[in-house]
């Protein structure tokens, strides 16, 4: 008598990234790395506002400053960091803003500090800071695999909002102890320690293919943006997240104002409210992975955006004493929102692209996600000075609203999970 044996194979699960070596070290890196922005991005305009007596409109125009290199070179971005080994890149991107943060403690020191010194730190951080978010998520496909990439970007998000968290507590407690130019030496040091986790980690990347023949930049640009464009989810996706960045901006170029000269509220309690609110962005990427398996990756991106503006209309209806606390909240369901949004955008990005075009369709999308924000950032500093800073915020949120139209009408919809290929 023959038996047959029957062989069934299974699937091997996904190594945990929790002993994934090279991921917690970029992780790691990265989390204090943001702990040190989120100190700076409490206390620029702090800067600005207490120590130079700037104006609404210039706090807004300072804001505009740190996100208009995204308009301006997000797209000759795109070909060099598809032409050059990404990590080296990303080291000297941290180590240039390591020099550029440590530049305003020393001016504030020897009482040479200018709203141009300001204006000029933020702009050149700025252009570093894009190529090393093209670069960056350009980089963890070849760190990860691609069944890891929801749950690396949940956990990626999760750090953005756990710096938020301990970065605005810590800062405005440094404010209240140091001053605020002094406090942005914390961002310095974060931007060293970035340096120091990338060049530590160990996974070969992979090397870029040169072409065979020189190209021209304008041609290489244009196929990452035909790729964006003509994919009929990918350029919904685009949209729907532009127009929310550009009312999202709005808010965070008036956010400070609001705070200090609406509310009436001190560093200390700044620091407070913005670092509560990103509970709600840390308790989302820790949830991220979860999330989608029980409701569907791709459901995960349209339906939580759906109350976007219902959280967003918190924030205006604040008043000074308790009632701040609305900001908080209002934040906090944001920033859950987000991080699940997120989480799964970038990972259906990263999911569907070629490896060779990866570089330009991050910076075609960054182009179009970003080059939005420093819209928002002079839209909100000349409304808010002419119109009033409440109801731009309220304006905001109803912007919001919009901008969660164009994935629910799209053919994402039809979709419960990311494509795995």
């Amino acid at each position: 008598m023959t038996t047959a044996v029957t062989t069934q194979t299974q699937e091997t699960p996904p190594q945990s990234l929790w002993r994934h070596r090279d991921f917690m070290l970029l992780w790691s890196g990265q989390t204090v790395s943001e702990v040190g922005s989120n100190i700076t991005q409490l206390t620029l305009p702090l800067v600005a506002l207490l120590m130079l007596d700037a104006t609404t409109f210039e706090v807004g125009l300072l804001t505009a400053a740190t996100t208009l290199p995204f308009l301006l070179v997000a797209l000759p971005a795109g070909p060099v960091v598809d032409r050059v080994m990404k990590r080296r890149l990303m080291v000297w991107c941290d180590l240039g803003r390591m020099v550029l943060a440590g530049s305003i403690p020393v001016a504030a020191v020897l009482g040479v500090l200018t709203l141009v010194q300001l204006y000029l730190v933020a702009l050149a951080m700025g252009v570093l800071s894009v190529f090393f978010a093209i670069a960056y998520q350009s980089y963890l496909p070849s760190l990860v695999g691609k069944d890891q990439l929801v749950d690396a970007n949940g956990k990626l998000g999760a750090t953005q909002s756990f710096a938020q968290l301990t970065g605005s507590s810590f800062g405005g407690a440094l404010v209240t102890l140091l001053g605020a130019a002094k406090a942005m030496a914390a961002d310095a040091v974060s931007f060293g320690v970035s340096a120091l986790t990338l060049v530590l980690i160990r996974t070969p990347e992979p090397t870029p293919e040169r072409p065979a023949e020189k190209r021209r930049l304008r041609t290489e640009i244009a196929e990452g943006l035909r790729f964006v464009v003509g994919h009929p989810i990918l350029r919904k996706l685009v949209a729907s997240t532009a127009v929310s960045n550009f009312f999202g901006t709005i808010v965070l170029s008036l956010q400070t104002v609001y705070l200090v000269r609406e509310l009436k509220a001190e560093p200390w309690v700044i620091g407070l409210v913005m670092g509560g609110s990103a509970v709600g962005g840390l308790a989302g990427g820790l949830i991220a992975n979860w999330v989608g398996k029980k409701i569907g990756t791709a459901r995960m991106i349209w339906l939580p955006a759906l109350c976007f503006g219902w959280a967003g209309l918190l924030i205006p209806a604040a008043q000074p004493g308790w009632s701040t606390v609305l900001v908080a909240v209002g934040m906090t369901m944001l920033m859950v929102i987000f991080v699940l949004y997120n989480s799964s955008q970038v990972s259906y990005r990263q999911t569907i692209t070629p490896p060779e075009l990866l570089g330009r369709m991050n910076a075609s999308v960054r182009w179009i996600m970003w080059g939005t924000m420093p819209l928002g950032a002079l839209a909100g500093g000349a409304l808010g000075t002419y119109v009033g800073v409440r109801p731009m915020l309220t304006v905001s949120a109803l912007g919001d609203w919009l901008a969660v139209l164009f994935i629910v009408f799209s053919p994402l919809r039809k979709l419960r999970d990311v494509p795995k290929e």
